[in-house]
């Protein structure tokens, strides 16, 4: 445990990961909250930094596109919400963003020990890679909602979600230090 505690390079990364994540993940909240009307609402930010607003419209036009590669049209009805033409739809609020999952990435890649160029492929292969898997997650939920499918064991979307990305961090994980130890080794 000493030893640990004594390896200055593991505090650095662990210091690091905890404020870039507290910064991410806190830093999205703070900027949401000055992009919507009310409270502390600033116009500025709503048109140049709502980058819920922006992460949400690309899950929309996502699914979007999922679903209609399997037959079924949709219409985005607000900013919010999608739905099947004549059926159901699904409404994408905050927390359906997932920033919370990509605030950890962030701040795992950010904190490693790696070359910028390699912590910068990293970052945005695993930042798609989440959006991939939430764009997947909502498709499955727009179907489910038209057809009354179940998710297995009773568990939610945000649930499997969660775990399904978090899985895929930590294999991305995996690869990211095989990737900076092989790099390592050659030079």
């Amino acid at each position: 445990m000493f030893k640990i505690i004594a390896n200055k390079k593991f505090l650095k990364f662990v210091f690091v990961f905890i404020a870039i994540y507290l910064f991410c993940y806190y830093g999205t909240l703070f900027i949401t909250g000055l992009a919507v009307p009310g409270g502390y609402y600033s116009p500025f930010v709503k048109k140049y930094f709502d980058i819920a607003a922006w992460l949400r419209t690309s899950i929309i036009w996502g699914t979007k596109y999922v679903v209609s590669f399997f037959g079924t049209d949709t219409v985005r009805e607000n900013e919010y919400v999608l739905r099947k033409v004549g059926g159901r739809g699904v409404r994408i609020v905050y927390a359906c963003l997932g920033f919370a999952i990509m605030s950890f990435w962030v701040a795992y890649t950010v904190a490693s020990s790696a070359k910028i160029k390699v912590k910068l492929y990293w970052l945005f292969f695993g930042l798609f890679l989440l959006w991939v898997i939430n764009v997947v997650r909502i498709s499955l939920v727009l179907a489910s909602a038209n057809k009354a499918w179940r998710f297995p064991f009773g568990l939610d979307h945000h649930t499997w979600f969660n775990i399904i990305a978090y899985l895929s961090i930590f294999i991305m994980i995996y690869f990211y230090e095989k990737n900076i130890k092989n790099n390592t080794l050659e030079t």
